[in-house]
């Protein structure tokens, strides 16, 4: 899964995404400076799996992993082509979600694009940029679909009702997310690759002495009631000060969260925040080499989850021996599970739940 990260030149885009990966995209004061989208792998932190491995002692701990992609800079006029506009419109597409970067932060020594700090009007205009793209592709789309739909086929009618709902709202300056469908409505919405139906999470960075104080600042504020409008989640973080902890050792990193006052780096809320975006959740699997930790959408049965893990265990899935994450704690080990009845067995229909820990019996 790819969580796409946006927002206009010199928000702190570039920062928070070498943060996330340490990658070290190359980082500048002028807009631009990342214009090939860079792509960062990063384990989802999960207290659960270094538990597990603490109970069964495998030779190696593998956690499950999220995509970041550092898309470049946008700014107005970007659906006409205006800067790296039709890259960055290209680049969105490809993602699952977006991470909208806003500047919460005044700093002379940061030229903001536009000459002066307001977060709701740079959320305005990459949402903006993003609707004109969209409606492009709609009339497209509903040029074609209307000539059909007079041949009063019923599926054409439906598109053509769930496209005119869009358009309606996308006219309105409401993204294609805001609007509510049936699941057969949601599959046509799907396969049109809307950049405004992706789900969204408002990234708001503030300065290191609002992130001391504790308190909101203004811009947080207006912000946060923004996105209450469309249901969105806004995380707050110093995206510089989340720089300075990946550079550190995990005794240090957890010095400098103390003296800040926090439990968790920004970006590990940020990481869960983005899986929980994505509808997703997690599974282990625990042998003697490897302990494990696997990512599946919500509401996926356990053939398919085995899929995950190799396509055969999917193509000759028997069943699925399954404990809670909880009853292995409490237990102590598989063995003593196995050893008091507690392993529930499993078959084709069953959905996998958050935390289940999973032994997957196959044959082919």
């Amino acid at each position: 899964m790819k969580i796409g990260i946006v927002g206009l030149p010199n928000v702190g885009k570039s920062t928070l995404f070498n943060a996330i990966t340490k990658a070290g995209a190359e980082c500048a004061n002028y807009p631009f400076c990342t214009i090939e989208p860079n792509v960062g792998v990063v384990a989802v932190p999960d207290a659960r799996l270094g538990k597990i491995a603490e109970i069964e002692h495998p030779e190696k701990t593998t956690p499950t992993t999220i995509e970041f992609v550092d898309i470049a800079g946008l700014v107005k006029g970007a659906s006409r082509g205006e800067g790296l506009g039709n890259k960055f419109l290209s680049h969105i597409r490809e993602v699952d979600a977006v991470a909208h970067v806003v500047r919460c932060f005044d700093d002379s020594n940061v030229v903001h694009v536009d000459g002066n700090v307001d977060p709701i009007r740079d959320i305005e205009i990459i949402n903006l940029e993003l609707i004109f793209a969209d409606l492009e592709t709609l009339e497209k789309r509903l040029e074609r679909v209307r000539k059909q739909a007079k041949s009063r086929d019923k599926q054409c009618l439906t598109e053509l009702s769930v496209l005119e709902r869009i358009k309606e709202a996308l006219e309105q300056n409401l993204p294609a997310r805001s609007l509510e469908f049936t699941p057969e409505e949601q599959e046509i919405v799907k396969h049109m690759f809307l950049l405004t139906s992706k789900p969204v999470i408002y990234v708001a960075n503030i300065s290191e002495d609002d992130l001391i104080s504790g308190k909101e600042n203004e811009y947080v504020k207006k912000v946060k009631e923004y996105a209450a409008k469309e249901g969105a989640e806004v995380i707050t973080i110093a995206a510089k000060i989340e720089a300075e902890l990946s550079e550190l050792a995990e005794e240090e990193k957890k010095e400098l969260l103390a003296e800040y006052g926090l439990e968790e780096p920004g970006l590990d809320r940020l990481i869960k925040a983005g899986y929980k975006l994505l509808g997703l959740i997690t599974f282990f699997t625990v042998e003697s080499k490897e302990v494990r930790a696997w990512t599946i959408s919500k509401g996926t049965k356990a053939p398919q989850a085995a899929g995950k893990i190799h396509t055969d265990f999917e193509r000759g899935f028997i069943r699925a021996e399954v404990m809670d994450y909880d009853v292995l704690v409490v237990n102590g080990s598989q063995q003593a599970v196995r050893e008091k009845g507690l392993m529930r067995s499993e078959g084709k229909e069953y959905v996998v739940k958050d935390g289940d820990v999973i032994l997957f019996r196959f044959n082919v």
